[in-house]
């Protein structure tokens, strides 16, 4: 099979590889018919995460036809069209058991980081009964291909952790993939602001198109001063981080109101200071989440009933043959105006 394959960092290259081999009795193997890029494979290719080795394949969002299931699947057959979870879970272990699943005990995030993922073909995919969601009719394979990964992400890890409310404020860090998923589904709690940070035009337009009542370009240094004027000092109930710099946590600290949230959402590669000196009275909460996936049927049922369009986030399209292309139309947004991109297999 074809495999996108990472050889260390700033490497990549499209390989052919074998057919993936059952491990456990509760795999199953999806021919994978459509798939995409994450910011977090960027920061793979930075060097950011060193759980994923040399010889990887990389990806971890797609969805599929099921090829074959292990003896121990109940829930999902040979056939079926899937969504795949970008976290591997069990279901029954303690961490589960709460709502952790990117804590599992045998799982977590596995595909394209510590086992071979979805850029491919074909994926071997752990715990197949939990971790795959079975598709019918209503929604087009590339805007499910964004539940496996980036609207979960920005609802659980920037919405949910940060407790936003019907007539709150909202400022999100960041008009990447991530930033844009907080923003649309941010307004399934209806804030009464919800103000965009950038440095990228283009981004900020788009947040505009898909809800924001407010953006703000960062690139001049001011944008926690211009935040804190449209909010007549007071600052936010909710600042999301959807970066992963220094920088852009900074301005959350800048901005985030008294009894408030910092909600991070960003991947980290290096420190980031947390000034406590001028926060510790705040009343403020700070989190951070690998995204656990608790939400994604709940998100697939609203895509698919054409609730939440996500359509918007799609901005380039490509053929698996084509994968290195797309990485680099991804890596070079900002002259590209990437957002998502689609790779049909």
């Amino acid at each position: 099979m074809k495999a996108l394959i990472y050889r260390g960092p700033g490497r990549i290259a499209q390989e052919e590889r074998p057919y993936p081999e059952m491990v456990a009795p509760t795999d199953a193997i999806v021919r994978v018919t459509r798939t995409t890029i994450c910011g977090t494979d960027l920061h793979i290719l930075h060097g950011d995460v060193p759980t994923c080795e040399s010889g990887r394949v990389l990806g971890h969002e797609g969805v599929g036809v099921v090829e074959e299931t292990g003896t121990g699947c109940t829930a999902i057959r040979r056939g079926d069209s899937v969504l795949i979870s970008c976290i591997s879970a069990c279901g029954i272990c303690e961490n589960c058991r709460r709502g952790m699943y990117s804590h599992c005990a045998t799982g977590g995030w596995l595909l394209g980081n510590r086992i071979d993922g979805t850029q491919a073909e074909f994926v071997r995919t752990p715990h197949a009964d939990v971790s795959l969601h079975r598709i019918g009719n209503g929604a087009r394979d590339e805007a499910l291909v964004l539940l496996s990964d980036v609207l979960p992400t920005g609802f659980e890890c920037g919405v949910i952790n940060g407790k936003v409310e019907p007539g709150g404020s909202i400022a999100i860090i960041g008009a990447g993939p991530i930033g844009l998923a907080s923003l649309l589904t941010a307004q399934f709690h209806s804030p009464a602001a919800i103000m965009v940070v950038d440095v990228d035009p283009h981004r900020l337009n788009v947040s505009k198109e898909l809800g924001a009542t407010a953006t703000i370009n960062a690139s001049e240094g001011r944008a926690a001063e211009e935040i804190m004027k449209m909010t007549g000092g007071r600052g936010v109930d909710c600042a999301i981080e959807a970066v992963g710099s220094p920088q852009a946590f900074a301005i959350c600290e800048d901005i985030v109101a008294a009894g408030g949230a910092i909600a991070n959402v960003g991947v980290h590669g290096g420190k980031v200071d947390l000034h406590l000196e001028r926060l510790w009275s705040r009343n403020i909460t700070i989190t951070t989440r690998l995204v656990d996936t608790v939400t994604l049927p709940m998100l697939l049922r609203t895509v698919q009933s054409g609730r939440l369009d996500v359509m918007p986030l799609i901005t380039h399209r490509f053929r698996f043959d084509d994968i290195v292309d797309a990485y680099g139309t991804f890596t070079h947004a900002a002259a590209t105006g990437a957002l998502k991109v689609s790779i049909e297999a």
